[in-house]
């Protein structure tokens, strides 16, 4: 190879080096935050056991199928205190909610097929892990924003409706 093709391969090299570096130099990733932002699937009421006043009325969302009772409120950042998620199983049975991927600290509310309150995990620690029973066998659980439970003075044997206002 002569001196002359020499150089101008050692200067094609650089140049395409200098491109390779410069290119790799201006490539940003970023990955965009997913926000969940809330549905409004239904509206659900409690009431006061001993005289059936209304304690408090609630837009919820409906978690009743598979993927939406194993994602529940996880990934969310904020919750507004006049809302919440209603899940609906198929059957009562005795429950373990847990708060993994779950930013917003929370009261879990467990509810039995007749729709009466049997037991509560109030003020769940957000991204904690750590199981939280019902205790008694419920059909339906309803997360609230944590305090919420103690604000509206829910007790043991206070019971809920609710309607789905998407069907």
């Amino acid at each position: 190879m002569s001196f002359k093709n020499v150089r101008l391969f050692k200067l094609l090299v650089l140049g395409c080096l200098s491109l390779n570096i410069t290119s790799c130099k201006n490539e940003h990733k970023s990955v965009k935050p997913i926000e969940i932002t809330f549905k409004k699937e239904g509206e659900l009421n409690l009431y006061k056991s001993t005289s059936d006043s209304i304690k408090a009325k609630l837009d919820i969302e409906i978690a009743d199928n598979e993927y939406e009772t194993q994602t529940g409120l996880m990934y969310r950042n904020t919750m507004k205190g006049n809302r919440g998620m209603l899940f609906i199983f198929n059957n009562e049975q005795e429950r373990y909610f847990y708060m993994k991927n779950t930013k917003i600290p929370l009261d879990i509310i467990y509810i039995s097929a007749d729709k009466k309150i049997v037991s509560f995990q109030k003020h769940a620690k957000p991204l904690d892990e750590t199981s939280l029973p019902s205790n008694y066998p419920a059909k339906y659980v309803l997360e609230v924003n944590a305090g919420q439970a103690d604000a509206w003075s829910l007790a043991v044997g206070d019971s809920i409706s609710f309607s789905n206002i998407t069907n």
